[in-house]
C-alpha cells in the first residue's frame, strides 16, 4: 500500500488590510511570526518563513521556545544571503541572555555571525520609518514579555491657525511663530502573547488602525486554561473589541485544538456588529483566499498568493 503523502505544513497566513500587508504563520505552542512588509518589521520569530528574512526589524514579544526558536537561523540567513545586519528588539531583561543564545553558535557553526539586540522597557521607543516609531507596552504574560505599537507623528496646523488666510499662514511661519503641533497616529498595534491587562486599553491600542492580537483558546471550558497560562480567551475579546475603534482586527495564536469553524463562530458572537468584515483570523486560509480574490475582483486584479482550506490542525 502507498502511504498517504505528508500534510503539508507552514503555510503563510497572508491579509490584505488597505493599505497594509498583515503575513506570516502563528500557532500556539508551534511557532508565531507576523510581519508587516510596509513597515519593515516581524513580530516574533518562532521559526522562520521565508516571507521574514527580508524584514530588517524583529520585535520579540517574549522568549518562549514558540517565539524565538527562528532567531539564529534569521541572522544567519541574512549573513549568508548577503542582507544587512537584521536588528531585534526584545524586553531588556532578556536582551543579554539572547545575545549569549547568539554567541553560543559561533562554536557551532564556526563563524561569527552579525547580530544586534536591543534591550527595551515599558515607554521606549525607536524610529523604524521616517515619522514612524515603535513603542513598547507592558503586557503580562508567565515570562518577561512586551507589547508594541507602530505610532506615526504628523504635523498638523495648531487650531487658532485653521481658518486664517494661508498668506498669513505664512507670514507667521516666517516671523518663527510655531503654527504646527505633533499629533500621533497609531497605525498597527501588536499584543503578544498576554492576559488582559490595561495596557490592552491604552490609546495606542484603542486607536491604532490595526490590531493584532492574540487569541489562544475558544472553547468556554478552556477559561481556566487561559488564565493559567495567562493567554487571552475568546471571551476576553468581547470588552476590547468594544473598546478598540481598529479598523481591522487581525487574531493570531489559536491553538491547534482549535476548529476554525468553531473559532470564527465564537468570535462572530464577542464582535457582535463589528462582524466578520473587520475582525480576522490569519490562519483561516480559506476565508482569506475569499477575501483576497473579492478584493482582486474589486481593483480588477488576478491574486498572486497561494493559500489552502482547513482547519488548523491541518494546515497550520
Amino acid at each position: 500500500m502507498v502511504p498517504r503523502q505528508a500534510p503539508r505544513d507552514g503555510q503563510i497566513g497572508f491579509l490584505y488590510l488597505p493599505p497594509i500587508r498583515v503575513q506570516g504563520i502563528s500557532v500556539a505552542g508551534e511557532q508565531t511570526a507576523v510581519g508587516i512588509p510596509e513597515y519593515n518589521i516581524v513580530f516574533d520569530i518562532g521559526l522562520c518563513p521565508r516571507p521574514v528574512l527580508s524584514a530588517p526589524i524583529l520585535a520579540l514579544s517574549h522568549t518562549h521556545m514558540d517565539h524565538v526558536a527562528g532567531l539564529p537561523y534569521y541572522f544567519s540567513q541574512r549573513f549568508f544571503q548577503k542582507l544587512p545586519t537584521g536588528k531585534c528588539y526584545c524586553p531588556a531583561v532578556m536582551a543579554e541572555p539572547l545575545r549569549a543564545m547568539m554567541r553560543s553558535w559561533i562554536a557551532l557553526e564556526r563563524q561569527e555571525t552579525p547580530f544586534e539586540i536591543v534591550g527595551m522597557e515599558p515607554g521606549d521607543e525607536v524610529e523604524v520609518k521616517p515619522n514612524t516609531y515603535l513603542r513598547a507596552h507592558a503586557s503580562s504574560h508567565t515570562i518577561p514579555s512586551l507589547a508594541y505599537a507602530l505610532v506615526e507623528r504628523r504635523k498638523k496646523l495648531r487650531e487658532e491657525f485653521i481658518d486664517l488666510p494661508q498668506e498669513r499662514v505664512r507670514q507667521l511661519r516666517l516671523a518663527g511663530d510655531e503654527i504646527s503641533r505633533v499629533v500621533e497616529v497609531p497605525l498597527v498595534a501588536y499584543t503578544g502573547d498576554t492576559e488582559p491587562a490595561p495596557f490592552l486599553y491604552h490609546a495606542d491600542f484603542v486607536n491604532a488602525r490595526v490590531v493584532i492580537t492574540e487569541c489562544t483558546f475558544f472553547d468556554l471550558d478552556h477559561q481556566d486554561k487561559a488564565k493559567i497560562g495567562k493567554h487571552l480567551h475568546v471571551e476576553d475579546l468581547r470588552p476590547l473589541l468594544a473598546a478598540w475603534k481598529a479598523q481591522y482586527v487581525v487574531v493570531v495564536h489559536a491553538s491547534r485544538r482549535a476548529l476554525l469553524a468553531l473559532a470564527r463562530e465564537k468570535l462572530n458572537d464577542v464582535a457582535g456588529s463589528r462582524g466578520a468584515d473587520s475582525v480576522h483570523m490569519l490562519m483561516d486560509f480559506r476565508a482569506n483566499r475569499k477575501r483576497l480574490e473579492a478584493q482582486a475582483i474589486e481593483f480588477d486584479e488576478v491574486p498572486t498568493t497561494e493559500v489552502s482550506s482547513g482547519e488548523i490542525t491541518e494546515t497550520s
